[in-house]
């Protein structure tokens, strides 16, 4: 690793220390200050609410605040809901499965022996790197109000963020007046107003990790590790982020327009494909591409890892209903069916083109049904998700065979021709299956979906080659011809597997 970069992982680790954390605000937050509006407080948990009695006496004179719906707010403990609380939990917990040990699997089985520690690394290192990001300014940019483009920095290093129980735990802080107006209070998201801030900001967080993970199979193999940092936290800051608050925050010009993305089809799918082709194509083939046999090392490692993926993603699509309730049981239910479709499409089509239905096959077309069925998880009955399973199964495999081989780019594990295709398979569909039944009113547009999927696909891709090419002329992208050849576990790590 050069100087520069280890310079800036210092910085970084420096500027995540916890300054504002232990230093909750003075004052209740705008959303709070009419104590006295009357209104149904969320369910309380049955078995929390004696624990916070003594938190909220102080507040015993007026009723509970509403939470607000267009910025974070301050809410008394007792009106958190338990049991969506516990299932965002889980959620996040599942997603974060996804990444470490799903993707870091997945990829991991398809790439040579060389290099699969390497790959390992990759998801790894991602997840350790983009976590603090999002502490430091991801989350902020994303879910808090700011332009239509992009969010403020009320939450920067997660200030605000907070939960103070009682009095005691006030008197504990050596600072009492200044957290006099959050005795027994806790943050929560305008965008999960039943959980509390923490919970919801660290299932987002679970999506900013796996999208610049993602990429990492259109680079395989060749992609300096220094290289491979600088730009996953570059790109997390200025792609993800405003795209995320375009498409999730209430006040994105994506959400105001009426795309519909429940999951991820845009925000994660297409992004990360659409990045990932840019690194192809900013970075080359493989040296010996086409040349050189390139089969997977261990598939074993690759249907484990879909496994998880696929079990992850229930955490992923269900979890994003932000509730415990019917509308998460509908985007498990449409998830399951979808994957089933899709990876049947793939093997079947597989099947009839190359004579034999591989076990790589049927993994890449689970996958791909996951991926197209994130957008509409939220807003489609059974027998549509057959549909887009269907669709993704098939366009998905002519992606990562014909139109790869047509155009002659090197996307090593198809990550844009599964997840950038697949994911606008699943954005336009949302178009025209979404039911008023399942969203609570809002239709769905063909054309309002290609708008969002246009706008990422274009601000996606040139956002994140300028990026590439910026790197390229600083410290460079690739390992040389010599460190590929020896394998990326060996001239980047100083392991291997024996």
């Amino acid at each position: 690793m050069t100087a520069l970069s280890r310079s800036f992982l210092c910085a970084l680790l420096a500027l995540s220390a916890p300054v504002a954390w232990a230093d909750p605000p003075a004052e209740a937050t705008p959303s709070s200050a009419p104590a006295s509006a009357p209104g149904p407080a969320p369910q309380a948990a049955a078995a929390g609410a004696p624990a916070a009695a003594p938190a909220a006496a102080p507040a015993a004179a007026s009723p509970p605040a509403s939470p607000s719906t267009t910025e974070p707010s301050l809410i008394l403990n007792s009106q958190i809901n338990s049991g969506d609380t516990a299932w965002m939990l889980a959620s996040m917990a599942l997603v974060l499965m996804m990444t470490v040990p799903g993707l870091a699997l997945f990829y991991g089985g398809m790439v040579r022996k060389k290099n699969v520690l390497a790959t390992l690394m990759q998801s790894f290192a991602i997840t350790c790197l983009v976590t603090l990001l999002w502490y430091v300014i991801g989350y902020s940019l994303a879910f808090t109000p700011g332009t239509p483009y992009v969010g403020g920095l009320s939450r920067l290093f997660m200030n605000g963020v907070i939960y103070i129980k009682d009095v005691a735990a006030a008197a504990a802080t050596k600072d009492t007046p200044a957290v006099e107006a959050v005795i027994g209070k806790v943050s929560v998201s305008h965008l999960g107003v039943t959980i509390p801030e923490t919970v919801y900001a660290m299932f987002q967080l679970t999506f900013a990790i796996i999208t610049p993970a993602l990429i990492c199979g259109a680079f395989a193999e060749r992609m300096k590790f220094s290289a491979m940092l600088w730009f996953m936290s570059i790109w997390s800051i200025i792609v993800y982020a405003p795209i995320a608050h375009w498409m999730w925050e209430p006040g994105g010009w994506g959400a105001t327009a009426g795309v519909l993305d429940f999951a991820g089809g845009t925000v994660v799918h297409i992004n990360s494909g659409i990045a990932a082709l840019a690194c192809a194509l900013a970075l080359g083939k493989r040296v010996g591409f086409n040349k050189e046999p390139m089969a997977p090392h261990n598939l074993v490692l690759t249907v484990i890892g879909a496994s998880l993926l696929w079990v992850g993603w229930f955490g992923f699509n269900a979890g994003s209903a932000v509730a415990a309730d019917g509308r998460a049981g509908m985007a498990m239910a449409v998830t399951q069916i979808a994957t089933a479709a899709a990876a049947l499409a793939w093997m079947f089509m597989e099947w009839t083109v190359k004579g034999k239905p591989s076990v790589l096959g049927i993994a890449s077309g689970a996958v791909a049904g996951l991926v197209a069925i994130t957008p509409a998880s939220g807003f489609v009955m059974p027998t549509p998700a057959v549909i887009i399973g269907i669709a993704a199964g098939v366009i998905c495999f002519l992606a990562a065979t014909s139109l790869k081989k047509a155009l002659g780019y090197d996307d090593s594990l198809d990550a844009f021709g599964v997840h950038c295709i697949g994911g606008i398979v699943g954005a336009l569909l949302t178009g025209v299956f979404a039911s008023t039944a399942l969203d609570g009113g809002q239709a769905g547009s063909v054309v309002t979906q290609l708008k969002g999927v246009l706008a990422t696909l274009v601000y996606g891709f040139v956002v994140s080659y300028l990026i590439l090419k910026v790197i390229d002329m600083t410290i460079g992208l690739r390992v040389t011809e010599e460190e590929e050849r020896e394998g990326l576990d060996v001239s980047l790590h100083g392991e291997h597997v024996e």
